[in-house]
């Protein structure tokens, strides 16, 4: 079993935190120092249903895995479920609790869980806890800064390969219009 909580306070509603958070495509804003190869795995990267693939980025067993917003509770809670490891066998629940506090401050704490499938997983995972520590206090620390000391420019954002929302079929506006010939025909 490997189960990490950080937490930190950041100076912003848990309204504002709760947003970007629950925005999977924001996640390498704060992420993508350990979470490679982030991708959308659906077109909804908003709220429950959203989901995304990675490359868990570890210092010598990098480990593919996947994740589903599962519970939505705004502004206090996301909970994303996944998987993890060799073949995607290992069961992963990421959890972010936003607590307001005294001054417009916001208690943001985040818990990993994942439980290695067999006793090769196990191995493979050994020290894997503080290193995920380690990452997962980063990420927060990181998500602090874009609130506190925002950076010029936009912020780093995936998408979709190939999708455009603006060319979205809307209201039939996909389907070609037949204009009518000159003679009267179509």
């Amino acid at each position: 079993m490997r189960q990490v909580t950080v937490s930190t306070h950041i100076s912003a509603s848990c309204e504002e935190l709760f947003d970007f958070v629950g925005d999977l495509s924001r996640r390498p804003a704060f992420a993508d120092h350990y979470l490679k190869d982030y991708r959308l795995a659906s077109a909804n990267h908003v709220g429950e249903g959203a989901a995304a693939r990675f490359l868990l980025d570890a210092p010598i067993f990098g480990e593919r895995g996947d994740l589903a917003i599962t519970e939505y509770d705004r502004p206090r809670r996301i909970v994303e479920r996944g998987r993890i490891g060799r073949v995607g066998r290992s069961p992963l629940v990421s959890t972010y609790d936003f607590a307001p506090e005294d001054g417009g401050r916001t208690r943001v704490e985040l818990t990993t869980h994942s439980e290695p499938y067999s006793r090769r997983d196990r191995i493979r995972g050994l020290g894997a806890n503080r290193w995920l520590r380690r990452q997962s206090e980063k990420a927060l620390e990181r998500l602090r800064r874009i609130f506190e000391e925002p950076a010029e420019g936009e912020l780093e954002r995936v998408t979709i390969a190939a999708h455009e929302p603006s060319r979205n079929p809307r209201f039939g506006a996909h389907v070609p219009r037949r204009e009518r010939r000159s003679d009267g025909g179509w």
